[in-house]
C-alpha cells in the first residue's frame, strides 16, 4: 500500500523436521530412536527469525495437509510473523528426517514428493506478495524445484525490476538437487544451477554457505582462496553484497568494486547448527531493513563500517540458535543482552 514502510517478505517451504531427542534411549534393540517434530524450512525459520528480531516480515507460504499442518502456521504466528501470505495447499506438507554430527552439523532425509512447497503459481504469487515489499527474500528447495520455481523466478523479476530488494540463498540439498531423489522431483545438478543462475543474476543479496558453493561451483572452489576469489567473482557478476558463511570460519564478505572483507563469528559452545544460516540471513536483511536499506541503491551506498556492524549482529544471531536444539533464534532482548555482555 502507498506509503507503508517497507517490510520484509520472505517466500519458500514449510517443513517438518524430525530431529533425535537429546539423550533419549533408542529402544531395547537401539533400532528406535526417538525423534522430537519441529516447525523448519529455509522461509519459515528466516521468517520466525525477523520477526523475534522485531521485524515487520509476511512470509509467503503453501501449507500443505497432515496432522502437523496447523503447528507450522502456529509456530509463525507465536513468533510474530504476518501469515496473510500463506495459500491452503491440497498436497502434503513437506518432511525432513534430520541427522546430527558429532560437530552438530545435520544430514537429512526426504519426504517431499508431491508435496505442497513446489507448486506454487503465478496466480497465487500476485495474489499474496505485499505492496509493501522492500526486501523479497527467496531460496532453499522451493525456489529450485519446479513447477513452482518458474513462476518464483519470474516474481523475482518483477519484483527487481520495480526496485526493491532481492536476497536470494540456494541452500542446497544435495539429495533434493540430484541423484536419483532429485530425480522424482525433475532435478539434477545441471538444471538446478540453471535456475539458480536465472535468480543470482537478479539478486541483490546473497547469502550461500562454503558448502553450498562448492556444489553450485565445484571446479573453481576447494581452498580458503577459491572461496575468497568465488565470493568476489559473484559480486562482480553484478550482487551488491554476497555473504558467504563457513562454518565456524571467517564470514566473507564482498561487494562489486571494494576489497573482499572478512569477518570473525563468534565463539559459542554449539548444540547444533540447524538453522543457523537462516538466522544469520534474517538478521541481516532485518539490519538492512532497519538501517533504510531497501533498494539497491542505498545498499551500494552503506559505509562498509555500517554494513560490518549488521553482518556482526547477523553472526550473533546466528550464534545464539546454535546454542540451542534445532531451529530456535533469539528475540530482539536477548540479542541486546547477548551484544552487551560482549
Amino acid at each position: 500500500m502507498a506509503g507503508a514502510d517497507p517490510i520484509l517478505s520472505v517466500l519458500g517451504e514449510l517443513v517438518v523436521d524430525l530431529l533425535p531427542a537429546p539423550g533419549a534411549p533408542a529402544g531395547q534393540h537401539g533400532t528406535a530412536p526417538q525423534y522430537v517434530a519441529r516447525p523448519g524450512g529455509n522461509a519459515l525459520n528466516v521468517a520466525v527469525a525477523a520477526a523475534r528480531l522485531g521485524v515487520p516480515v509476511q512470509l509467503l507460504a503453501r501449507l500443505g495437509t497432515g496432522p502437523l499442518a496447523g503447528h507450522l502456521r502456529r509456530h509463525a504466528e507465536i513468533s510474530g510473523v504476518d501469515v496473510a501470505g500463506f495459500i491452503e495447499a491440497d498436497e502434503p506438507v513437506s518432511l525432513a528426517v534430520v541427522g546430527l554430527g558429532p560437530d552438530g552439523s545435520p544430514s537429512y532425509g526426504f519426504h517431499v514428493l508431491g508435496a505442497a512447497d513446489w507448486q506454487w503459481t503465478d496466480e497465487e504469487l500476485a495474489a499474496v506478495l505485499p505492496e509493501s515489499t522492500g526486501i523479497l527474500h527467496v531460496g532453499s528447495i522451493s525456489s529450485w524445484t519446479a513447477p513452482g520455481s518458474e513462476a518464483i523466478a519470474r516474481l523475482v523479476e518483477r519484483v527487481h525490476a520495480g526496485g526493491a530488494l532481492v536476497s536470494v540463498d540456494p541452500n542446497i540439498r544435495p539429495a533434493l538437487a540430484d541423484g536419483p531423489v532429485g530425480a522424482t522431483l525433475g532435478n539434477s545438478a545441471a538444471v538446478v544451477r540453471d535456475r539458480l543462475e536465472r535468480l543470482i543474476s537478479r539478486a541483490d543479496v546473497v547469502k550461500v554457505s562454503a558448502e553450498d558453493l562448492e556444489w553450485l561451483e565445484p571446479e573453481a572452489v576447494g581452498s580458503a582462496e577459491g572461496l575468497d576469489v568465488a565470493a568476489q567473482r559473484f559480486a562482480e557478476r553484478g550482487v551488491a553484497l554476497v555473504v558467504l558463511t563457513d562454518g565456524g570460519a571467517p564470514l566473507r564478505v564482498a561487494r562489486p568494486g571494494r576489497p573482499l572483507l572478512h569477518r570473525e563469528p563468534p565463539r559459542v559452545t554449539v548444540v547444533d547448527t540447524v538453522g543457523a544460516g537462516d538466522s544469520l540471513a534474517a538478521g541481516l536483511l532485518g539490519g538492512l531493513l532497519a538501517a533504510g536499506v531497501s533498494s539497491r541503491q542505498a545498499l551500494l551506498d552503506l559505509p562498509d563500517d555500517t554494513l560490518l556492524a549488521l553482518i556482526d549482529d547477523a553472526a550473533l544471531v546466528a550464534a545464539i540458535n546454535c546454542t540451542r536444539v534445532g531451529a530456535d533464534p533469539p528475540t530482539r532482548a536477548e540479542l541486546d543482552a547477548a551484544r552487551a555482555a560482549r
